[in-house]
């Protein structure tokens, strides 16, 4: 198989893992809506990875979703498209997985992070070949 598609299907089955994850914490009798909101935003970074991936582009090894969007929207501009329901999803990447200022999560808060996730996941499934859109899907 090519290492190109294979690395990019890993990122994108990991991304359906944490999407998978988001939603099973949501719909959950007692909804943790933190560690959902933590996946939705891991889920959106990974797609983004994976995106760059298939792109042959480099990225470093960080969780900054204005530097992936920076780089995502060098290969392809309709990235602004989304960028704003990307970074709504930028502070669950830490500042929800540790003891601090942040409160509880609402569920109509982790709601609203779950359609962002949604709307840029298919926007990037839909830049991607079919074979790996699937991967998504399965």
């Amino acid at each position: 198989m090519n290492p190109k598609f294979e690395e990019c299907a890993e990122w994108l089955r990991k991304a359906k893992n944490d999407v998978l994850s988001a939603r099973i914490l949501v719909s959950h009798s007692n909804p943790v809506t933190d560690t959902a909101c933590f996946h939705c935003q891991q889920a959106v970074e990974k797609s983004l990875k994976a995106f760059l991936v298939y792109k042959e582009i480099s990225f470093e090894k960080v969780h900054s979703m204005s530097y992936l969007l920076d780089i995502c929207e060098k290969q392809d501009s309709r990235f602004s498209e989304i960028r704003d329901k990307a970074e709504e999803l930028a502070p669950y990447a830490v500042e929800v997985r540790y003891p601090g200022n942040l409160l509880e999560i609402p569920v109509a808060e982790a709601m609203e992070s779950l359609r962002d996730m949604d709307i840029v996941i298919g926007f990037i499934r839909e830049l991607l070949p079919r074979d790996m859109m699937d991967i998504l899907s399965e």
